[in-house]
């Protein structure tokens, strides 16, 4: 039997985990917290099944003055951190280029297809269909120029890539959507995508599923991570150390530093997003993006959830949640919100690679050391379709889809 460990219990960690204990592989699943309480808590809670085409780096003039002077809400930033991001974000625009952005969406389409798929056997399994929707969710546009360059584009998608939608007028949406009170030009409801009431709660749910299968979850220090004299490998828990023939580092945006004490250097675009919960008078049925003011709203266990944009900061600085106080505003034009239910907002990274692609397989220099990590914003989509294709990597299966553009040595 092959052991494994297991970098960190977010939703690309515990489902690399599943994946690996699906093929007989003794596996430890190590973090310092609970399953599912980092990054894959505080996402909009979307399967986006939909989202084909990766996040690129705006390129026309207007969008990124926008930004620069900040009157965006989609991007924030704190002049002063900008330089350590100014690698990852140079590489970005390079990669955001429309020839380059082309293939890169090529790429990323394959796994995209793959999200609802994956997660399906893993919520029966887990014993969670209560915490989703399978009717998709919308995205607002306020202006009529904005509606219709909407509707191309989701036709554009649709041609190209066979992604469902209906375009739907500002009565049709009002119908949908009762408690607004302003539905603008209309909305694109996407039709394909999984919504999930408490992503947090899937993660953990799938967490669960693990240890009931008889995986080890434990508490301890990533950090700790090292080669042992047989060429395996060493981390230290709660319970004392763990060594193993394989580690998988699923560590999301953390994953870089660990890395960089083996030699290896990950340019990330870190991107600080935020959500908070609010009391509502009325009900949202599903999900609205709200595409002129680059935040989401969407019906949660804990009450409607805003979350934000990307914040561009130092890794240890202070929130300074400005893009959720104008979300909030935004909001409140197009339903009533009321009071917030945590006293402060809950604060997060996003881990973006600078080609907007996750970074799967095998470590370049270190036998057995195994890389899933980067998934931007969408790890809570992707992660168990990106699981299936590093497992089958990892017990030289031939991979379902093709892994060539996400192999972790392309930034060697």
């Amino acid at each position: 039997m092959t052991n494994v460990i297991v970098l960190g219990a977010g939703m690309a960690g515990v489902s690399i985990a599943l994946q690996l204990q699906k093929r007989g592989w003794s596996v430890a699943l190590v973090d310092r917290t609970e399953p599912g309480l980092e990054t894959s808590y505080g996402n909009a809670g979307i399967i986006q099944s939909e989202a084909v085409e990766p996040y690129a780096m705006p390129r026309d003039i207007a969008t990124l003055l926008s930004i620069a002077i900040g009157t965006s809400n989609a991007v924030h930033y704190r002049p002063l951190t900008l330089p350590q991001h100014l690698n990852a974000l140079l590489r970005y625009w390079w990669n955001s280029a429309p020839a380059r952005y082309r293939g890169i969406s090529a790429a990323y389409a394959t796994i995209i297809a793959q999200a609802t798929a994956e997660h399906a056997p893993l919520i029966a399994a887990a014993g969670v269909e209560h915490l989703v929707r399978r009717e998709g969710f919308r995205v607002l546009h306020r202006s009529q120029t904005a509606m219709d360059r909407a509707v191309r584009n989701a036709e554009r998608v649709n041609k190209e890539y066979g992604v469902t939608f209906k375009a739907l007028s500002p009565a049709e949406f009002a119908a949908a959507e009762p408690s607004l009170v302003n539905t603008g030009a209309g909305a694109i409801h996407w039709l394909a995508p999984w919504t999930v009431s408490n992503p947090g709660a899937l993660t953990g749910a799938y967490g669960q599923l693990f240890q009931r299968l008889g995986g080890t979850f434990v508490h301890g220090d990533a950090d700790t991570l090292e080669r042992t004299a047989s060429g395996g490998w060493r981390v230290t828990t709660g319970n004392g150390p763990i060594e193993a023939e394989h580690a998988v580092v699923a560590l999301g945006p953390w994953s870089p530093m660990l890395l960089a004490r083996f030699g290896y250097f990950y340019p990330m675009v870190r991107k600080r997003g935020y959500h908070r919960h609010y009391r509502a008078q009325g009900t949202l049925n599903l999900p609205i993006m709200d595409d002129a003011n680059s935040y989401v709203i969407a019906p949660m266990e804990k009450g409607l959830r805003i979350t934000t944009g990307a914040e561009l900061t130092g890794n240890e600085a202070l929130p300074m949640p400005v893009q959720l106080r104008r979300a909030e505003e935004a909001a409140g034009t197009i339903l009533k919100l009321g009071a917030p239910v945590e006293n402060r907002p809950w604060a997060g990274v996003r881990p973006c690679m600078p080609d907007m692609l996750p970074v799967i397989g095998a470590a370049p220099k270190h036998e057995g050391l195994w890389l899933h990590f980067g998934h931007g914003h969408q790890g809570f989509t992707l992660g168990p379709a990106t699981a299936r294709m590093l497992a089958e990597l990892m017990t030289g299966e031939k991979p379902y889809v093709e892994a060539a553009p996400f192999r972790p040595g392309r930034y060697a």
